[in-house]
């Protein structure tokens, strides 16, 4: 079902139909916000995620039989990148410590979903 909505914003009137769908995303938005601006909203649950701020790259990599060039390529990762992390020059940034995480647990799902969708470095 639809329902039609009319609304003036700065002297114009804009008509727009919403979906049960588009309802319901506007409504989790809405509580979105209010969660935010540090209201409690009934049902709204948060989700903390831990990552860890040190990681043996090499340790990984080591754990998997791979030279750095076939992780590098198996992972999406520059070779260059991961000599820098192994070599303790660089620190891998919060995204790429989620992704090595997965890769140290779960390497095997992390080289299938990555070759379905063709990504290759």
């Amino acid at each position: 079902m639809t329902t039609k909505r009319t609304t003036a914003k700065a002297g114009r009137k804009t008509t727009a139909k919403h979906s049960k769908a588009g309802a319901s995303i506007l409504k989790s938005l809405n509580e979105a916000v209010r969660w935010a601006s540090g209201e409690k909203v009934p049902g709204v649950k948060v989700h903390q995620v831990q990552v860890p701020a040190e990681l043996d790259v090499k340790a990984i990599r080591t754990r998997l039989g791979m030279s750095q060039i076939q992780f590098a390529h198996n992972f999406g990762f520059s070779a260059s990148t991961l000599r820098n992390w192994e070599q303790g020059t660089r620190k891998p940034e919060t995204t790429a410590r989620i992704l090595l995480t997965i890769i140290e647990r779960a390497p095997a799902i992390v080289q299938r979903i990555l070759n379905e969708q063709g990504v290759h470095a």
